[in-house]
């Protein structure tokens, strides 16, 4: 019996839902189509089964399988990122990204450690210090942003305010950061004030496995990574660090904050890294890349100002003090057209998180569906129309003309 016949309520939101994804445009950066191969394994048996422990080292029976798959899981991340398994261990059993970066935490440091991270209104992740987040009520976080002028990170600022505050772990990486981390760079600031070097590359790790972004390996100590986003897996994800911390991370992930893991999740997961592991991945990530360029110049061509001048990634924040008009403002007549976007706070941002003076747009979705170049100019003239004219429903029509040329998975 078929969801539709059995709980036709459920089907039909679950229908409307596939429509919308299918009708709209999808710019939020941390958001990707996913295969329907992944989806097959999320939806797989394996959903069922509870295996707390490691592979071959678990609490209940029944684990040959699940042991094999998390096995194939673990082979294949270290492949992705083409890491020794003599020197790199991969846990591959986290939720999603945020109990993974507690993982990490509860790992290394004792509640009111000094640590280093980026602030939220510069780019960085409420995992990275938030006071309101358990990052920041936990730990004593210190935070640098971006250069006031050039809207990059200064690594000699950095620098200061490590030596300054004498961190145990420095946090990199980012959520809302459009340009080239220099890993090699943090690293060398890490081990100057003898701090561990932590790279959460949750938005950059499908254009690090895809050669669009430089690598944080050899440089970090340990590493986490969402598997969606630029990734193009399930909302998942994984810890990867040196060898020599494979059993603090162990034990923090279980028993220190998870019980069993998903079993389902990591089946997706290791379906994913199979697909990232294809040849075809490079042209992809690359051309997410490229899909970001166009877009952010074409904005910039049309009087909109791009944070930091422009983007090398997947996104691109657009500060809209210039048009007179909020993040949040915006983000409802865009969606009122089909366009889906974040609001976001810009650096220095005089408005309230909720609010924001800017919008946060990624290309990985559309980049997933077929579009290029072309269609990021079309999309640069509707993300226009729609802010200068603020008359949404006209261009809701246009967005549909161009979505019904590109299926989602």
């Amino acid at each position: 019996m078929s969801i539709k016949s059995k709980d036709p309520k459920v089907a039909k939101i679950i229908q409307a839902e596939e429509k919308r994804q299918q009708e709209e445009l999808e710019l939020i950066p941390s958001e990707n189509c996913t295969s329907k191969e992944i989806r097959e394994a999320l939806a797989s048996v394996f959903n069922d089964k509870y295996s707390e422990g490691k592979p071959h080292a678990r609490y209940y029976a029944g684990q040959k399988y699940v042991d094999e798959i998390e096995d194939l899981a673990v082979s294949r991340a270290l492949k992705m990122f083409k890491l020794s398994p003599t020197k790199w261990h991969v846990n591959v059993q986290p939720y999603s990204g945020s109990p993974a970066n507690a993982a990490i935490y509860l790992a290394f440091l004792e509640f009111g450690d000094k640590v280093l991270g980026m602030k939220l209104d510069q780019g960085g992740h409420i995992t990275h210090g938030l006071p309101i987040s358990f990052s920041g009520r936990a730990y004593n976080f210190s935070s640098y942003g971006v250069d006031p002028k050039t809207e990059r990170l200064n690594y000699d600022e950095i620098l200061k305010i490590a030596k300054r505050e004498k961190p145990k772990m420095i946090v990199c990486g980012a959520t809302a950061y459009s340009r080239i981390i220099d890993f090699k760079k943090f690293s060398q600031i890490a081990k100057s004030v003898k701090a561990l070097l932590f790279a959460d590359i949750s938005h950059i790790a499908g254009l690090i496995v895809g050669g669009a972004h430089p690598s944080c390996f050899p440089y970090a100590d340990v590493v986490m990574t969402t598997t969606h986003k630029t990734l193009r897996g399930p909302r998942g994800a994984i810890i990867i660090c040196k060898k020599e911390y494979a059993d603090k991370i162990d034990r923090a992930v279980f028993p220190g904050l998870q019980g069993g893991p998903h079993d389902h999740m990591t089946a997706a997961k290791a379906v994913c890294f199979g697909e990232a592991l294809d040849p075809e991945f490079k042209t992809h990530a690359k051309q997410i890349v490229k899909n970001a360029k166009t877009l952010a110049k074409e904005l910039q061509k049309n009087g909109f100002r791009i944070v930091s001048g422009g983007t090398d990634n997947h996104l691109m924040l657009v500060d809209l003090r210039d048009q007179k008009i909020t993040g949040k403002i915006a983000q409802l007549l865009l969606e009122e057209a089909g366009i889906i976007v974040n609001k976001s706070l810009v650096p220095n941002d005089p408005e309230k998180p909720f609010v924001g003076s800017g919008i946060r747009l990624g290309t990985p979705a559309v980049t997933t569906r077929g579009m290029k170049e072309k269609e990021m100019l079309i999309i640069a003239d509707l993300i226009l129309e729609t802010i200068k004219n603020r008359k949404p429903k006209i261009v809701r029509a246009k967005v549909l003309k161009l979505t019904k040329k590109f299926p989602r998975p």
